[in-house]
């Protein structure tokens, strides 16, 4: 049988709209000519600050459009702009760090490597550390400005920080300078501001949260000043959304960091981890979604409607002026999945609070999945580890996990006491529920709103993902023993087979084939019945199996496989067991990816390993002779193709598979 491997959730790269830059270097001649590239490097060089300001905001504009890019890429734009990081008019390093944001941002990996290897980081670093030093306007270092300096300062760090987390995101090099320059620092101080500035606090807190993932060099120079501004962040009791995400944002640092929390102080820092992620997960978005909707249409009501209009139109002109003085906070696209609340103009203040929740539930139900994920490699890894004979196979490849208070897998005693505590299982399992058909209703009818919609069906996702690793590390007596699965399975049904059809949504196929997978392993190891039918779970098979995904086409097979080991132990289940062999026996036979084909046939082995109902439905669908004329392809291919197209892991599972397929051979031979 497939054995069902919890899942790690990485914070996913910013995804930029149109094409990567990789994909139309090939622009043609004329395009070029008519780039206004080349004028506007040169204004860059101007004695005015207005020029210079006014040639920033431009290029921030214009490499919104992927194909623009390459122009000012040939022409160095990266090293023109880098030097105005420092210049003497703060509105220009205002202009020119976001316009190296939407670079970095729409350009995507290869060009934050680039930005990178041309040596950004040099100047960004200058930047934010005099910027944490202007916090202060007493100090006099930096450049006197006639507007608000203090609030000056704050808007060229928040774009600075924004650039540094593109190119954290996309480049392990740019890590490694942010570990050795102690960078870490700046974003605390940047973060500590969130009483007078949310936006730069949240744009720092969400940085913070990406360059702590995984980065043991950093977590070696850790200190308590760091850990107590992230502590006193956490355990703050402002209201509002923004700062919900905050707290939100603060505690995936922490989990991020709990191998560096002092001994005395996990058992409380840990208590206030759980309890922020209650607090988020405990909203119902569903209803405030609407109330904050509605909210906003009265305090536009409350406008006379010629008055409404005009400001709309002012509106509209100052985003122009804004894209012309370097104001680029409308406009602005840095693009990512989870960041584009900072992107809404602040007249949109109830969005902005919408925008905030969906994104702090979300980070919520990211940090849990995390929090009961093994260190073991995950599906993406492993995509199908087979457990017919498990103890025989690569046994040096395991190690055991960190043994500290906070270690995953097995789940601690204080995790999993924390988690039930704040009965996370039902508030995880409430979010499967999400969206609800009044917010989406409400959202489709605003334009502006609509963004909304694809965040609510990601919480679900996630929540089903999050669901799924709760299975894999809880006791089934902890989630509420046979009623509450039986229950939960019912509702999996539900949310599944509803509708004629089965969704076709890959993120939600892989996130709910995960938690049917899980579930079905729980009950079927229990002897529990359930309401999913065969044919039912053929039918989420079927429409698993035609998904690119591999992961969503792997968890399908270990469905199959898990149904109709169950039913070969019941009477007058033949019927169903040809019905489901033959499902894997094409896959098998069919799949061009050696993993899925490798789980089609561990769960063969297990569907047919016993019993006269599996007798009798081998001999129907011709099994023997099938996996007969399947052996000496599947030998061939893992020896021609599958070195360097797979990991190590991957190989060795596959060599099991292999040897086992031998082995069954033989077994149904017998039968015969």
């Amino acid at each position: 049988m497939g054995k069902s491997k919890n899942k790690k959730f990485k914070r996913p790269l910013f995804s930029a709209e149109g094409l990567p830059v990789s994909a139309v270097k090939n622009v043609e001649d004329e395009e070029e000519i008519e780039s206004p590239a080349e004028e506007l490097l040169e204004k860059l060089q101007s004695p005015c600050a207005d020029i210079r300001e006014y040639a920033c905001a431009s290029i921030s504009q214009i490499v919104l459009q992927s194909q623009a890019i390459p122009a000012f890429l040939q022409r160095d734009a990266v090293r023109c702009l880098g030097p105005l990081l420092l210049d003497c008019s703060v509105t220009v390093r205002e202009t020119a760090a976001g316009a190296l944001r939407n670079l970095s941002a729409c350009g995507g990996v290869d060009v934050s490597e680039d930005m990178v290897k041309k040596d950004i980081l040099t100047p960004l670093t200058a930047l934010l550390r005099e910027c944490c030093t202007g916090f202060d306007p007493s100090c006099g270092l930096l450049p006197k400005s006639p507007k608000d300096q203090k609030n000056l300062v704050e808007a060229v760090a928040n774009e600075a920080v924004n650039l540094l987390w593109n190119l954290c995101e996309c480049c392990s090099q740019a890590i490694s300078v942010f570990n050795k320059a102690g960078l870490l620092n700046v974003l605390i101080q940047c973060l500590e501001r969130h009483p007078h500035n949310m936006e730069l606090a949240l744009s720092a807190a969400r940085c913070l949260h990406t360059v702590t993932e995984e980065n043991t060099e950093l977590l070696g120079s850790l200190n308590m000043a760091v850990l107590g501004g992230l502590e006193s962040v956490l355990l703050s009791s402002h209201p509002g959304m923004g700062h919900i995400l905050l707290r939100t944002l603060a505690a995936g640092s922490v989990w991020n960091m709990k191998n560096c929390l002092p001994s005395d102080r996990q058992a409380q820092t840990l208590s206030a981890l759980v309890a922020t992620l209650s607090q988020s997960l405990e909203l119902d978005s569903g209803a405030l979604i609407p109330t904050l909707q509605e909210a906003e249409a009265a305090r536009g009501a409350a406008v006379p409607a010629g008055v409404a209009g005009h400001a709309e139109e002012e509106e509209e002109e100052e985003e122009e002026e804004e894209e012309g003085d370097g104001g680029m906070r409308n406009r602005k696209r840095a693009k990512r999945d989870n960041d584009f609340s900072d992107l809404l103009p602040v007249e949109r203040e109830e969005l902005r609070e919408a925008a905030a929740l969906l994104e702090a539930q979300q980070t919520s139900l990211e940090i849990i999945v995390n929090m009961c994920c093994s260190d073991d490699p995950s599906d993406d890894e492993w995509e199908a580890m087979s457990s017919s004979d498990e103890s025989e196979m690569c046994s040096d490849n395991i190690t055991e996990g960190n043994s500290s208070l906070l270690a995953p897998l097995c789940l601690s005693a204080e995790v999993h006491s924390a988690l039930l505590n704040h009965n996370m299982p039902e508030k995880v399992l409430k979010k499967t529920e999400f969206p609800s058909s009044a917010a989406v209703e409400v959202c489709s009818k605003n334009p502006a709103w609509k963004c909304l919609i694809k965040k609510m069906h990601r919480v679900q996702c996630r929540a089903l993902s999050c669901l799924h690793n709760i299975l894999s590390v809880m006791e089934a007596e902890s989630l509420g023993g046979t009623p509450a699965l039986q229950a939960l399975a019912e509702h999996l049904s539900n949310m599944v087979f509803s509708e004629p059809e089965i969704p076709k949504q890959e993120e939600f196929l892989e996130a709910v084939t995960s938690a049917v997978r899980s579930l079905l392993q729980i009950m079927a190891s229990r002897n529990i019945q359930q309401c999913m039918s065969p044919e039912q779970l053929m039918r989420l098979s079927e429409a698993a199996t035609r998904c690119d995904t591999v992961s969503v086409r792997v968890n399908a097979l270990a469905i199959l496989g898990i149904t109709g080991s169950t039913l070969a132990r019941e009477q007058g289940t033949a019927p169903s067991l040809q019905m489901i062999g033959s499902a894997l026996l094409q896959v098998a036979s069919k799949d061009h990816n050696m993993v899925v084909c490798g789980e089609a046939l561990d769960a063969l082995f297990d569907v047919f390993a016993d019993g006269k109902e599996a007798e009798q439905a081998a001999k129907n669908i011709h099994l023997l002779p099938s996996l007969k004329a399947l052996q000496p392809v599947f030998k061939a291919k893992l020896r021609k193709e599958c070195k360097g197209k797979y990991s190590p892991d991957q190989l060795c599972v596959l060599d099991n598979i292999k040897i086992n397929l031998r082995r069954f051979i033989g077994y149904l031979e017998v039968l015969e």
